[in-house]
């Protein structure tokens, strides 16, 4: 049976929201290191810091992950707070994406299969409203604690207080979407006993 365009398009959505995925999910242990990340240079001296200059690539991959790991164990013992609150609400926003983007790869999956009519995807989009919701709200706190932290309104001007609205949104749009998916799983259903 040949595709048709919808197929086509699904299947090429999914791997993009596959790459994505994955990238999403090599980024996290990386998140305390680039939260304690002011410049290239601190980078520079602290892949330093785990060997001798000059080496090879594979060396300097390695010191690249030391420096990375051991961010995770200096951002809880120095306490610096910028960068603990930063790596936390990334953290948080991190695995909420994650789960976004699975929920979308579940629903593809039954677009793909040519049956996308289901109640699971239903669910499937509701999940993924609530972490849209999450991310959204993550993101007001963290203005509000930025507004207070800073005393300054500079923090109205950052990307946070763009994923307030911006997520809010999506995730009022997933649950429309999550309403239509039920709505036309049970139409479904009820013409496939009438027939």
């Amino acid at each position: 049976m040949e595709k048709t365009a919808v197929q086509k398009l699904a299947g090429a959505l999914k791997v993009l929201v596959s790459i994505t995925f994955v990238c999403n999910l090599l980024v996290l242990p990386l998140l305390a290191g680039l939260a304690r990340l002011r410049s290239l240079e601190e980078l520079t001296a602290g892949i330093s810091y785990f060997g001798a200059e000059g080496e090879k690539g594979g060396i300097i991959i390695l010191r690249l992950a030391a420096y990375f790991l051991a961010s995770w164990q200096e951002i809880w013992l120095l306490e610096e707070t910028y960068a603990l609150v930063l790596t936390a609400f990334l953290l948080f926003c991190g695995v909420c994406t994650a789960v976004v983007l699975w929920q979308a790869r579940r629903v593809l999956d039954t677009v793909l299969e040519g049956l996308p009519f289901q109640e699971k995807n239903s669910k499937s989009l509701r999940l993924a409203a609530v972490c849209s919701f999450l991310i959204s709200a993550a993101a007001l706190v963290r203005l509000i604690w930025g507004l207070a932290y800073y005393r300054t309104i500079e923090p109205l001007l950052s990307y946070n207080a763009l994923f307030v609205p911006v997520f809010f949104m999506a995730g009022l749009l997933c649950l429309v979407m999550s309403a239509l998916f039920r709505q036309a799983a049970e139409l479904k259903a009820e013409n496939d006993l009438t027939i």
